[in-house]
């Protein structure tokens, strides 16, 4: 029951995640597109209120006239629209998801016990939890502190967007080598969206409300309340694209489980962001395509890159390098201990040589009825169940297994011969 009352809360939390998310983009990206479709006001009258700049839409049957007053609006009502709850709520439901997820087990999730560096490979669960939470609350204070040290008054915001780049790119290398690929891209995306989130709740809405309490005051607002809100806004319309692929990548293990899935990740973040340019600008009647084309160029440059060696080898010249691997792995230090498997051959293994391994390795999980704890369904749905499901997902096998993605933290100790065996298996036999 327990274990049915988490996956039932992971549906719902995922659900309102989404929502949440979706009107909280759509209504950063609606204003983005207003606030850069502006024109000034033609009427005198207008001009005469204090109108900065206005645009008329046409929607659902009917006309609206948007006008934007800069800090000096004649009269200021009582019911203001504000926009701060659809962020609150996207952040706060994310994090549940993560915790639920990953944090409550870490052990499958967050341990990557193939990192490069020894102290990360033998992390505790609880160690590994402890430092994911510290990536977004670091990664965030750094983040921010370039923010407030590079352009304070916003005046360098060339120089701080190129920095925040950077940053990017060291924590997409740093989480890649530290936690398991999923993981790793998973958290990454989080830290972008934690960003996001405080920069609404800490400078965006704090700042707005300060200018609102001024104008009733009949004070002058503080021009700077407005710029520093404006300056993470855009930094949020920038990080928008990036975090929404972040956030899917963990369905296509393809991109994470790749030897240069640090490298996808920032190809991803940049093609992201130039795309994001280029609608952006095409709201001020500007129609750069060299972003989208820099934006086509990385995806195309991703696609080279995630190409499994499974895909681009023919199964026979894995095959012919098996026996090698299972040589390499029965001389291994520990290798007596692992369970023993039949030596790979030098031509394709077929299907029954799969089934064989799965319903000892992999069956646990991926089954509509599946025997490993925590589990009440397959992930996200994948059952081996029957050949033909085999045969549906054989890609996917071949991929996560070759990069030792799967099984996860090799809780029923795959052993290389096997891994081996299914790399050199051919779906069509």
């Amino acid at each position: 029951m327990e274990a049915f009352a988490l996956e039932y809360s992971n549906l719902l939390l995922r659900w309102l995640h989404v929502i949440a998310a979706i009107a909280w983009i759509g209504e950063s990206i609606y204003f983005v597109m207003l606030d850069n479709s502006l024109h000034p006001p033609h009427g005198e009258a207008s001009r005469k209120r204090g109108v900065f700049g206005e645009m008329w839409a046409v929607h659902g049957g009917g006309f609206y006239h948007n006008q934007k007053y800069l800090t000096n609006p004649a009269e200021l009502p009582d019911d203001l629209h504000w926009s701060f709850w659809k962020a609150y709520t996207t952040w706060l439901s994310g994090f549940g998801l993560f915790a639920l997820m990953y944090l409550f087990k870490p052990q499958f999730y967050l341990v990557n016990t193939a990192s490069p560096w020894q102290w990360a490979a033998h992390l505790g669960g609880a160690q590994a939890s402890l430092l994911a939470v510290a990536f977004l609350v670091v990664g965030y204070i750094i983040y921010s502190q370039l923010c407030r040290r590079i352009s304070p008054t916003m005046n360098r915001d060339g120089w701080l967007s190129a920095a925040v780049g950077v940053m990017m790119i060291i924590v997409a290398w740093l989480t890649v080598q530290i936690f398991p690929g999923r993981a790793a891209f998973l958290i990454t995306g989080a830290l972008m969206a934690t960003c996001m989130a405080a920069n609404v709740f800490f400078w965006i809405i704090p700042g707005q409300r300060r200018m609102v309490a001024a104008l009733k005051a009949g004070q002058t607002p503080d021009p700077l309340d407005g710029k520093r809100g404006k300056q993470r806004s855009v930094h949020n319309t920038y990080f928008t694209l990036p975090v929404v692929f972040l956030m899917l990548s963990n369905h296509y293990a393809f991109t994470y489980t790749s030897a240069q899935a640090w490298i996808i990740m920032v190809l991803f973040i940049f093609a992201g962001a130039v795309i994001r340019q280029y609608f952006v600008l095409r709201h001020v009647g500007k129609n750069q395509l060299g972003y989208p084309i820099a934006g086509v160029v990385m995806l195309l440059v991703i696609g080279w890159l995630a190409v499994p060696p499974a895909v681009m080898a023919p199964a026979s010249r894995v095959a012919a390098q098996a026996p090698a691997v299972a040589s390499k792995a029965a001389s291994a230090p520990g290798a007596a201990a692992q369970p023993a498997a039949p030596a790979s051959s030098a031509v394709p293994v077929g299907l029954l040589r799969v089934r064989d391994i799965v319903n000892v390795r992999c069956i646990q999980c991926h089954s509509a009825t599946p025997t490993q704890a925590g589990f009440t369904s397959a992930p996200q749905g994948i059952m081996f169940d029957t050949d033909a499901q085999l045969q549906q997902h054989a890609a996917q096998i071949k991929q996560v297994v070759a990069s030792k993605y799967m099984p996860l933290g090799n809780i029923t100790q795959m052993t290389d011969p096997e891994r081996a065996d299914i790399a050199a298996w051919n779906p069509g036999q």
